[in-house]
């Protein structure tokens, strides 16, 4: 089933219990997971921060993987390099989770073909590209402005 992104996007920040895989060990860093980790716990969901190397990440407790996450989560960010996005989208499909978005702003991000083919061959859906910060309710005006013009150049998709 297709549908647009804007609705892929209220569909998923739908979803209360997300884990963003991928959060840098380096707190307030750049790197696409820390933001959306940090706005997601800001605007008060229940969000998990996965890395294997950290037990701490942003101040709060973080986990090795998905599977480690007391009580499971509802969505899954990757924001992992995307040669790791496979392995985590194995995790997801092993732990039923049918939400996952491959986070990618203005660099290369975390998208890899294989790994969303992959879970939309086991009914996820998956948002291949694009930040959940730019749509409401987690966006920001930067964010926003972003997404319109990384849509015009094809970056984000129209349709899921």
């Amino acid at each position: 089933m297709t549908t647009t992104m804007k609705e892929a996007a209220t569909e998923f920040l739908g979803k209360k219990r997300i884990a963003v895989a991928g959060v840098s060990r380096e707190p307030g860093g750049a790197h696409g997971g820390n933001p959306v980790y940090q706005r997601l716990r800001k605007r008060g969901y229940n969000v998990y921060a996965v890395n294997p190397h950290a037990q701490e990440l942003e101040g709060d407790m973080g986990y090795p993987n998905l599977a480690t996450i007391p009580g499971g989560v509802d969505a899954v960010v990757i924001a992992t390099s995307p040669e790791n996005a496979e392995a985590v989208m194995r995790d997801c499909i092993s732990l039923g989770i049918k939400h996952v978005w491959m986070h990618r702003g203005v660099g290369t991000g975390s998208v890899s073909h294989s790994a969303a083919e992959l879970g939309r061959s086991e009914g996820i859906r998956v948002i291949e590209g694009g930040c959940p910060l730019m749509h409401a309710p987690t966006a920001d005006p930067a964010h926003q402005v972003l997404r319109g013009v990384l849509s015009m150049v094809g970056r984000i998709p129209r349709k899921i």
